[in-house]
């Protein structure tokens, strides 16, 4: 993991260089209508209040929970106890960002979406409540923490959520064989080189002209940075979105040649 004084050099050239955020001097069609409809679309959707006043009693609860962590590649877990706010501080993406989320899938509409790593359920909610219509299959390496996301879910009334616990290693692959097509992913599992490149290649597997593939903290480390670098140059990935704390890989085959932007968000 990068320091903050990296990390804020690397934000900081990052913002220099990304492509202006309100779409001027875009060329590509697609990657103007994502930012104008998807990014920069300002409203409050009716979801968002529910799901942020249930962030906010994450944030003041200070229960604790014994978490397992397997790692990466581990299959024996490890515990630790943490406070219920402490993993809600630590693991959960901002408002900006699921709110993100929300809007591509509200305007995408994918069926079958996945997430690898549901920590308390926030980001689930936003992936759900986006489309009732949808199937959100998420993965969670820990009961105590999967036990609250679920309970979350159910507060929201959201039925349209399968929660899967355990290993990531081992319910990834199991989940696969049973499901060819997956519509959107959100990548925010083990923040390493090795585990993001494998649940990669295990997700292209599914992956249709129309997926979406979103991976979190891609400059979070060297390592974020190798893999995202590597995801990108992937022959099948016609354009990434580079928005710094988040990266966007789509694999439609209308672009005349692959693209890599980086967009101000």
């Amino acid at each position: 993991m990068y320091g903050h004084f990296t990390l804020a050099l690397k934000y900081f050239r990052y913002l220099c260089t990304a492509a202006n955020g309100k779409g001027h001097g875009v060329h590509s069609p697609f990657v103007f209508e994502f930012i104008t409809r998807v990014l920069n679309d300002r409203r409050n959707f009716y979801a968002f209040d529910a799901i942020e006043k249930i962030r906010g009693q994450l944030l003041s609860n200070h229960n604790t929970i014994e978490i397992e962590d397997f790692g990466a590649g581990s299959r024996v877990a490890k515990t630790n106890t943490r406070k219920i706010s402490a993993v809600a501080k630590g693991s959960l993406k901002p408002a900006k960002y699921s709110q993100l989320l929300f809007r591509m899938i509200d305007f995408y509409a994918p069926k079958q979406i996945i997430e690898l790593g549901t920590s308390l359920g926030i980001t689930t909610a936003y992936l759900a409540s986006a489309n009732p219509a949808a199937r959100v299959t998420t993965f969670e390496g820990s009961t105590a923490v999967a036990q609250i996301a679920g309970q979350n879910h159910q507060l929201l009334g959201l039925k349209n959520i399968i929660l899967l616990e355990g290993n990531f290693d081992e319910q990834v692959p199991k989940w696969l064989e049973q499901h060819k097509s997956i519509d959107f992913a959100f990548i925010d599992g083990n923040h390493a080189f090795k585990p993001t490149m494998a649940y990669f290649e295990a997700i292209l597997e599914a992956v249709h002209e129309n997926s979406i593939l979103v991976f979190d903290d891609i400059h979070w480390s060297a390592e974020m940075e190798q893999a995202w670098a590597q995801i990108s140059a992937h022959p099948r990935v016609t354009l990434s979105i580079d928005l710094f704390f988040i990266g966007v890989v789509f694999f439609r085959k209308e672009f005349a040649q692959k693209q890599q932007v980086s967009i101000r968000f």
